[in-house]
This record gives structure tokens, C-alpha cells and sequence, in this order.
């Protein structure tokens, strides 16, 4: 590995002192707000590119609803989900990760899954993607990350030694590119998808009783994936393809529907299950915890304005409603601050007024002014709390639970560190006509890269998952597995 003598600073020139941590109280957190590093990091990150998303650039979005069809009032007091029946209009944005606004749709990426629920409680936003895991564990990481699915600084070209490079370093990434390389890397359509809201939430229900929870939404007209070379012609004839899918999908009245499902887990679980269940690079499994159905979604309605609604429309993990909340998923606490950061600058402050974001349920709060302030801004009433004055008071029977944390405030990572079980037990799950596109997806994807230090050192993490897989990779890249693995 080459070397240099630079130290790693921040944009203020004080020396880093942990890169891959995230400062938290205790291995589990949550994620402490003195970390100025991470806030930096991500804060700058959002403001890399101006106007469009500098991730999930491409999208598609369409309205619709979701039916509740299983009573879970005893996991959460959330009142969409209070009664079997109960409807709650929504909308959803569908998109690639990597490409720029006007990219294919038909790439080698996973697919953005967000879905804004419009309760009578406020706006509930599930911000997922179609696959149960990711890349990366600590938001610490994440603009690095995505730094290397962008372009060369000066080539302005796709790098693959940057994206090899970086999940060659960071082994944890190995399961969820085992699935990106896999025939679910290219979807056929949009409608024929998975989504799932990959991290660990928490549900709390009426009786103050919380639980641990998984999101899954099952499609129901079947997963069906593209053929790679298929994928290709249809990026260079059609590049928006899946977005023409869906449009003309719900304007015949051929409306995509999904079944939601969730895993369930008792809190003290977490503390001795086989994997951390808020590392978000691991599954649970469903022997372990089997799949609660929950409702339909149905997508009935087009939108009448994309950039209105489509790439207005603005999603945060952080708006959550009474019932559910966060766990100490490192991933997710990064993700609480950056993605109504990256909207108040991209849209703008207010950008929670404008009609595809605004809450069904009437909102009274201090905020005010702002660049794009649409509504009365609160006209002549009360602008400070608290007040004797009759303006809008706090609810506490709608704080969060109470949660304990302990141990010392240092950056630190998860106590688990198995990034291969998961990835081999998936690999030996496909079929072998499965694994030979596996294999020459993955191989195709690393011949591009300039070291053999690269290619040798994320051959060792395919070993590890699994020795033949390993190998087949080596044969195709005409190197040996490295040794010592």
C-alpha cells in the first residue's frame, strides 16, 4: 500500500484524528453532535453540486396510497397504522444512486425506494433503496463513498480504481456489492422491485413498549431483472426506460402495488444477536424473525408536474411520527442531519411549504422567513415560545422514549466485524447460472482496474466470503488468490 507523510485535516487545517468513526456515546451510540468533523464532512457534501441531488439525481415519482391490512397497534401507537382498512395517501420517488440528472436508467446501480406517507400526524418519510443493506455502516463515510461513484477530478471520466480501491479498503461493503454485481443490480422496471427501509427503526406503542423493526416491501408483479447486455441497448436507445415504464404503467390503469411487511425484534435482543441488528451492511434473518405483514401500497396517480413534484419533492429519515423513531444505526443518526440539510439548501428553507412536501396535518410552529416563503408566515401571531400569548405548545406524551446510553464518548466502530459470513451464505443461495453472471459481472467491473494491489486485496474479501468464490474471481482477473487470506 503506497504511503505519504500529509496529514488529514479539517477545511479549518486541524489534524483528524479518526476518519472511519463516527464519535458516539458508547460502541453503540447515539452519535454525538460535537463531533464537528462528521457535521463538516456531511454539511459540505451536501452542498457539492448545485441544483440537482448530488446523489439519487435521477428519479421517478407517482402518487398513491397505503391500506393498512394487520393489526400491529401492539408494536405502535402510529395512527396510520391504527386500523385494518385505514388509508393514507402517499407519494413515491424511485432513482438511481450514482448518475447525474440525465444519466440511463438501465445501469449497474442500486434504486433509490423513498416513500412519503401524508398521516394526520405529520408527514411520515421511509427513505430506503431496493436492497436490505449498503455499502457503508458510519456516516462518517459516506461522501467518501460516493466521491468514488462520481467522476475523476480531471478526467471528468467514471473511475473504477476509485471504486474498487475504496471497497477493497472497506470490507464491510462486501455484502452489498455481492448484490449490485448480482442479477438484482439491473432491474427490469422499476414496479418489478424490492424496497426496503434497510435500516434499524424503533416502534413504540401506545403502552410506552418499544420494539426493534425492519421495513420490506415485497412487489407484487414479481422481481424480474435485465440481462446486462439488454441493459446496455437500452441505455443507449431508451436511457430513460424505467421512467417510462412507471408513467405509462399507472396511465393504463395498470397500478404497481408492493406488500409491506416488517421483522420484529424484542429490544434486549439486540444485545446478543449472532450480528449487531443496527449495522446496516448485515440482514436479520427471517428464521430468526420472520416477515409481519403490515399493508398494501398502491401507486394509482402520475404526477402533473415533474419538477413540481417529482424533483421538488424532498425526503428525510428524520420525519418520523409519534410511534416510530430511531435506533442507534450510525448510518441513520448521519442520515437524521444530512438529507433536510441537503433540502433546506437545495430547495431551500422552507422547502417543507411547497405542495408535494407539505403535511395533510395542520402545522403550527416558530419558524420563519427564509428564502421562498410562500404562506402568510405566520401572519401577526406569537414568533417566540415560551409565550403567554396562546401560541402553539409542546405535547409531552409525544417525546421519544427514554433510552439508556453508556460508555465513553470516543469515535469508535461496531464491536462486530464479520463482513463475510452474510455475503457467502448468499453466494452458496444462488443457483450456478446465478453465480457465473455473478462472477462475470464482478469480473468485467475490476478487469478496468490499473493495480493488481487493488484487485488483490478485494479478491481476499471474496475468498473469505467463500473460497470458490474467490477463486472464480481470481481466474477471471488471471490472478491467484493472495496468501495468507
Amino acid at each position: 500500500m503506497s504511503t505519504n507523510n500529509k496529514t488529514l485535516t479539517t477545511s479549518w487545517g486541524a489534524p483528524v484524528g479518526d476518519n472511519q468513526n463516527s464519535m458516539t456515546a458508547g460502541s453503540r451510540g447515539p452519535t454525538l453532535i460535537q463531533d464537528v468533523h462528521l457535521l463538516e464532512k456531511l454539511a459540505h457534501f451536501n452542498r457539492e453540486r448545485v441544483p440537482e441531488r448530488v446523489v439519487h439525481a435521477k428519479g421517478a415519482g407517482a402518487h398513491g396510497y397505503f391500506e393498512v391490512t394487520n393489526d400491529l397497534t401492539g408494536f405502535t401507537k402510529a395512527k396510520f397504522l391504527s386500523e385494518v382498512g385505514k388509508r393514507t395517501p402517499l407519494f413515491i420517488r424511485f432513482s438511481t444512486v450514482a448518475g447525474e440528472l440525465g444519466s440511463a436508467d438501465t445501469v449497474r446501480d442500486p434504486r433509490g425506494f423513498a416513500v412519503k406517507f401524508y398521516t394526520e400526524e405529520g408527514n411520515y418519510d421511509l427513505v430506503g433503496n431496493n436492497t436490505p443493506v449498503f455499502f457503508i455502516r458510519d456516516a462518517i463515510k459516506f461522501p467518501d463513498f460516493i466521491h468514488t461513484q462520481k467522476r475523476h477530478p480531471q478526467t471528468h471520466l467514471k473511475n473504477p480504481n476509485a471504486v474498487w480501491d475504496f471497497w477493497s479498503l472497506s470490507p464491510e461493503s462486501l455484502h452489498q456489492v455481492t448484490i449490485l454485481m448480482s442479477d438484482r443490480g439491473i432491474p427490469a422496471t422499476f414496479r418489478h422491485m424490492n424496497g426496503y427501509g434497510s435500516h434499524t427503526f424503533k416502534w413504540v406503542n401506545a403502552e410506552g413498549q418499544a420494539v426493534w423493526v425492519k421495513y420490506h416491501f415485497k412487489t407484487e408483479q414479481g422481481i424480474k431483472n435485465l440481462d446486462v447486455n439488454l441493459a446496455a441497448k437500452l441505455a443507449g436507445e431508451n436511457p430513460d426506460y424505467h421512467t417510462e415504464d412507471l408513467f405509462n404503467a399507472i396511465e393504463n390503469s395498470d397500478f404497481p402495488a408492493w406488500k409491506l411487511y416488517v421483522q420484529i425484534m424484542p429490544l434486549e435482543d439486540a444485545n446478543t444477536y449472532r450480528f449487531d441488528p443496527f449495522d446496516v451492511t448485515k440482514v436479520w434473518s427471517q428464521k430468526d424473525y420472520p416477515l409481519i405483514e403490515v399493508g398494501r401500497m398502491v401507486l394509482n396517480r402520475n404526477p402533473q408536474n415533474y419538477f413540481a413534484e417529482v424533483e421538488q419533492a424532498t425526503f428525510s429519515p428524520g420525519s418520523f411520527v409519534p410511534g416510530i423513531e430511531a435506533s442507534p444505526d450510525k448510518m441513520l443518526q448521519g442520515r437524521l442531519f444530512a438529507y433536510s440539510d441537503a433540502h433546506r439548501y437545495r430547495v431551500g428553507a422552507n422547502h417543507n411549504t411547497l405542495p408535494i412536501n407539505r403535511p395533510q396535518a395542520e402545522v403550527h410552529h416558530y419558524q420563519r422567513d427564509g428564502q421562498m416563503r410562500a404562506d402568510n408566515n405566520g401572519g401577526g401571531s406569537v414568533y417566540y415560545e415560551p409565550n403567554s400569548l396562546g401560541g402553539p405548545t409542546e405535547s409531552p406524551q409525544n417525546k421519544p422514549l427514554p433510552f439508556e446510553v453508556s460508555g465513553e464518548a470516543n469515535s469508535v466502530g461496531y464491536d462486530h466485524d464479520d463482513h463475510y459470513t452474510q455475503p457467502g451464505d448468499l453466494y452458496r443461495l444462488l443457483s450456478e447460472e446465478e453465480r457465473e453472471r455473478l462472477v462475470e459481472n464482478i469480473v468485467s467491473s475490476m478487469k478496468p482496474v490499473e493495480k493488481d494491489e487493488i484487485k488483490h486485496r478485494q479478491i481476499g474479501h471474496w475468498y473469505k466470503a467463500d473460497p470458490e468464490f474467490g477463486q472464480r474471481i481470481a481466474e477471471g482477473l488471471g490472478l491467484s488468490v493472495p496468501q495468507g487470506v
